[in-house]
């Protein structure tokens, strides 16, 4: 599970990117929406799949209270899961 997990990691933390630096300056910038409606939903399932296996990795591996705030938190700040599965993922 813990590749798969990886793998959503990646693919949040791009779709997140995405979103916020490309997405959405083009939305208010050149009056343009359809790449946020675009690139909102796929990015919003992720997410949510982020976080659930999160939690569930983290019970499986045991991790800390802080370790789990941690991958959590890494959700919403950007560049936030790569910096997960370099530190906590990686074996």
């Amino acid at each position: 599970m813990l590749p798969f997990f990886r793998i959503i990691a990646l693919l949040e933390g791009v779709s997140y990117i995405l979103l916020l630096f490309i997405a959405t300056p083009i939305k208010y910038f050149m009056n343009e929406p359809k790449y946020v409606k675009l690139l909102g939903m796929p990015h919003g399932l992720l997410f949510i799949a982020y976080i659930v296996l999160a939690v569930i990795i983290g019970s499986n591996l045991k991790w800390n209270s802080k370790t789990m705030r941690t991958v959590l938190l890494a959700s919403i700040i950007p560049f936030g899961t790569f910096y997960v599965d370099k530190k906590f993922l990686k074996q």
